[in-house]
């Protein structure tokens, strides 16, 4: 349901109260008109993440994604093509998968056994008339985008312009291999926390020496160059040398080279996609808890010392990716206080658990670091409840990202609703 002109008339004054180089206003952590907005003018706007082809590797397997009051089928037809299909029947309107995942023959409908093919088509509606139009009455697609294996979807008429986030994403991308790789294991989380909260978090590794030690150890983010020591600065200029040479010569190119993190998102240029490669600490060829390699290498490499791969996207995904497995993490909104996080870890196709790799040893890394996150953004959703809850500077060494991500929120919030699916 659209925003009325009064409550629109009461968000340009909230957005208004921001004071520049500052965080939000605890309304926008907590306040349901916000909410609301947030669904209607970001989340419905833009290309979503859904989940990674070989989550559905073979023809009639499916998981749902949920987001607000729309549920959809991703579903692998039998062509082996892979589908985005509302998941409502055309008859009643009755939600057709409730589970998280599976494999079917045909999606058939529970209440009056409407059956539709696995690319959406109606194959057969019993007990209706017989000049039906069973045409006319499949299942209706939402826009659906696959990158090397990684699937986007839209649930707007008019969503942004993908193949220039395609051109500028795939080169990174391809070498990692997403598209042949198999799922090691899924995480789901359940945080009370803004999803704001969460991406706020994400954009800055301010907190990072204090509560990720696994992480510090492996990458330079905690670094930046207005504050560090002749004999780090050094220590990453000379991994950044041997990086650069190395993978050359192999094909790859490293694209961020500076202490903190990689800048994103871009504001003035409306970005919202991001793909860099960066090198780790010395001695390090995985992000796992010592450095090691831990399973066979993925896609396309030949050797172990890749770096570290990172892909983000609006509003709700980003990606680490070592030389053998890759960590994938979505966002959904479920309320102005809750957000839901799925955690994947990919491996390579033919890698065996218990054989080429071990969970206990590919899990902790990304694991801990996701979980000492959530549970600091638990912590800042319950401090912005206070009364007493005023948005403090940002550092403009450390936190220029989460000052990025806070203007481009805004900057998606006050343009005008798109036609979406969901209307």
């Amino acid at each position: 349901m659209r925003l009325g002109q009064n409550e629109l008339a009461d968000l340009e004054r909230l957005v208004q109260s921001r004071q520049e180089g500052h965080g939000l206003p605890g309304e926008f952590y907590r306040d349901e008109l916000v909410y609301r907005a947030d669904i209607e003018r970001v989340w419905r706007r833009g290309w979503l993440f859904a989940g990674h082809t070989c989550e559905i590797p073979e023809p009639g397997d499916y998981f749902t994604f949920k987001l607000d009051t729309d549920s959809l089928i991703i579903i692998r037809d039998d062509e082996g093509q892979v589908h985005a299909l509302h998941n409502v029947c055309r008859h009643r309107g009755t939600m057709l998968c409730e589970e998280d995942c599976g494999t079917v023959g045909r999606i058939v409908c529970p209440y009056h056994q409407w059956t539709y093919a696995r690319d959406g088509s109606l194959v057969s509606s019993p007990g209706m008339q017989e000049d039906l139009n069973q045409s006319e009455l499949g299942l209706v697609a939402a826009q659906l985008q696959e990158l090397e294996g990684m699937l986007f979807v839209s649930l707007s008429d008019q969503p942004p312009d993908f193949e220039e986030a395609a051109a500028q994403v795939r080169p990174f991308v391809r070498p990692q291999g997403f598209e042949r790789a198999r799922v090691a294991k899924i995480v789901d989380y359940d945080v009370t926390a803004n999803w704001k909260i969460i991406w706020e978090n994400n954009r800055e590794c301010y907190h990072c020496n204090v509560n990720h030690p696994q992480y510090t150890r492996a990458n330079f983010d905690h670094y930046n160059a207005d504050d560090t020591s002749d004999r780090i600065q050094a220590e990453i200029e000379e991994a950044n040398r041997r990086s650069k040479e190395k993978w050359a010569r192999e094909g790859l190119a490293i694209t961020h080279t500076s202490t903190g993190m990689a800048p994103f998102p871009d504001v003035d240029r409306d970005l919202w996609y991001s793909a860099n490669r960066t090198a780790l600490v010395d001695g390090y060829l995985s992000e796992s808890m010592d450095g090691r390699q831990i399973a066979p290498l993925m896609g396309d490499y030949t050797d172990p010392d890749v770096g570290t791969l990172r892909v983000r996207t609006m509003p709700n995904f980003w990606n680490h990716s070592s030389c053998d497995h890759a960590v994938s993490t979505r966002i959904l909104p479920a309320g102005p206080e809750q957000t839901l996080l799925r955690v994947t870890w990919l491996v390579h196709e033919d890698a065996v658990e218990g054989r080429d790799y071990k969970l206990e040893e590919l899990m902790p890394f990304w694991q801990l670091t996701s979980e000492q996150d959530w549970e600091l953004c638990e912590r800042v959703q319950r401090g912005v409840q206070s009364s007493r809850y005023t948005p403090g500077p940002f550092s403009t060494y450390k936190e220029y990202n989460v000052d990025s991500f806070v203007r481009w929120y805004l900057q998606q919030l006050m343009q005008p609703a798109v036609g979406t699916s969901g209307e």
